[in-house]
């Protein structure tokens, strides 16, 4: 697990920023050395990263507890279609990762999923779509809850309607 206040901690060691220590210890390596050679962008890559580090490193807990779950590997559900425009319009296959595809259901439902919209979404099987699911509850990043007609749910609460109509499980 990552910790905001050593993140922060090595944000300032690190010229406030402007050599990237804080990217590479979240796992942004590229960025880190983007950083390291350009002084945080001029420092204004250094400003924005004060004011986002707690989400980044949500994002990077996150990102580390579906890389722990199950195998030990990044888990992948395959190929997702996107169109790019660089001056002629083309489909570029790309694959996207199950944390993304979690994200995106739960930021389509107003934080909200269940497994099976995962498994749907994602390509990946039932059990496997409850266990990342499981992972993220046991780390804290998600919350189990059951809807008023008593269907489990998995919620991402910084995603969530606050009008939702769920109960505490």
């Amino acid at each position: 697990m990552y910790s905001v206040g050593i993140a922060y901690l090595l944000w300032l060691v690190s010229g406030c920023g402007a050599l990237g220590f804080h990217r590479f210890y979240l796992g942004k390596v590229p960025t880190g050395f983007l950083w390291m050679c350009t002084g945080g962008l001029g420092m204004v890559g250094s400003i924005y990263d004060f004011f986002t580090l707690p989400g980044q490193v949500r994002e990077a807990n996150i990102r580390n507890a579906l890389f722990r779950s199950g195998s030990g590997k990044p888990l992948d559900n395959g190929p997702t279609w996107r169109n790019i425009n660089d001056g002629e319009a083309r489909i570029v296959r790309e694959k996207e990762t199950v944390e993304r595809t979690i994200l995106r259901i739960a930021k389509q439902n107003k934080g909200i999923l269940t497994a099976s919209d995962l498994a749907l979404e994602a390509n990946i099987p039932m059990d496997q779509a409850k266990k990342v699911l499981d992972t993220l509850v046991s780390k804290g990043f998600a919350e189990l809850r059951v809807r008023r007609t008593g269907t489990l749910v998995y919620t991402i609460p910084e995603m969530m309607d606050d009008d939702s109509p769920l109960e505490d499980f």
